[in-house]
């Protein structure tokens, strides 16, 4: 059972709509709704005036499927929704748009949207971007005369070839992890040369620095970071062995990302090795089910789980 509330000026502001829904979750835990379409509380979702925002979705969610919900979040709307806005700039006149000269077929008389293609016109015709007025923005793309607004990409989302477990504000660039572990569940020691250091792989947020450097020394199969060096999955070959704060936010998302090896039976025991160095015959690894990074020989057997950038 869920509950979506469109709050006004605040995170804590009035409700301007509220509607319910009851949904199933995925494999994962995730659930798709498209709000605007759910069973009304209070208000009129066609009515809002998202010219008067800032708007803040507040999501409510009982587990259980009722209305007593345990788990609360609020997040501000940004750009995608005030495409509804949008809708009220069906015209508008030579009033609102001009130029500063003395002479009207200069000027934007009009503009008009049909579906998601505008078009400006003066007295003389219409009128076409040959000195590339308008520029794309953040989550607005333009291809001839159609502007379209993008969504921003999201944590548990099927995409480049894996699930995002990290997302920048914009929704724009994040982090990748495969679908599945690379070690086939008995563990790989973390490279070729145990004993040799590398003072090239000890950054604990560059993971893609760290890898190269690593497969520099040693490139032999078998092992953690050639592992993830030569995995193509979903057509990509820019996969890497994640540092250990890439591992850290890895794991921070594990009841939405699934798939670790959490099995206490298994030698492995829920490790995974990062590509960080800490001294020349050992390196960090992160243990998910106590939750903490730790270093271990680099001769040690632990998990490997690949990850990409976008």
């Amino acid at each position: 059972g869920m509950q979506i509330s469109i709050l006004q000026g605040s995170p804590t502001g009035v409700a301007a709509y509220i509607e319910r829904h009851t949904t199933t979750s995925n494999v994962n835990g995730v659930v798709m709704l498209e709000i605007g379409t759910g069973s009304v509380v209070a208000g009129n979702f066609s009515t809002i005036n998202w010219a008067n925002g800032p708007y803040f979705i507040k999501t409510e969610t009982d587990p259980t499927g009722g209305t007593v919900y345990s788990i609360s979040g609020t997040t501000q709307l940004m750009s995608v929704p005030y495409a509804l806005y949008s809708k009220t700039a069906e015209n508008v006149t030579n009033d609102q748009v001009n130029d500063a000269d003395a002479n009207p077929t200069n000027e934007i008389q009009t503009i008009s949207r049909t579906g998601t293609t505008v078009t400006l016109s003066n007295g003389g015709g219409t009128f076409t971007d040959s000195v590339n007025t308008y520029v794309a923005g953040t989550n607005i793309t333009i291809v001839g005369n159609v502007i379209s607004a993008t969504n921003g990409h999201y944590v548990g989302e099927f995409y480049g070839g894996g699930v995002i477990f990290w997302v920048s504000a914009d929704g724009q660039h994040g982090l990748i992890a495969s679908l599945t572990d690379l070690d086939g569940g008995n563990g790989v020691a973390w490279s070729a040369s145990p004993t040799i250091g590398i003072m090239t792989a000890r950054s604990m947020k560059n993971g893609s620095t760290n890898t190269a450097a690593i497969v520099a020394q040693d490139g032999t199969a078998g092992y953690a970071a050639t592992m993830c060096n030569s995995y193509s999955g979903g057509g990509y070959n820019d996969w890497y062995l994640p540092s250990g704060r890439e591992l850290y936010l890895l794991a921070s998302q594990d009841f939405i990302i699934s798939g670790f090896g959490e099995d206490y039976t298994s030698p492995t025991f829920g490790k995974y090795w990062s590509s960080t160095e800490y001294f020349s015959t050992s390196a960090w690894y992160y243990s998910f089910p106590n939750g903490s990074l730790n270093n271990d020989v680099k001769t040690g057997t632990y998990r490997v789980r690949a990850i990409r950038s976008f």
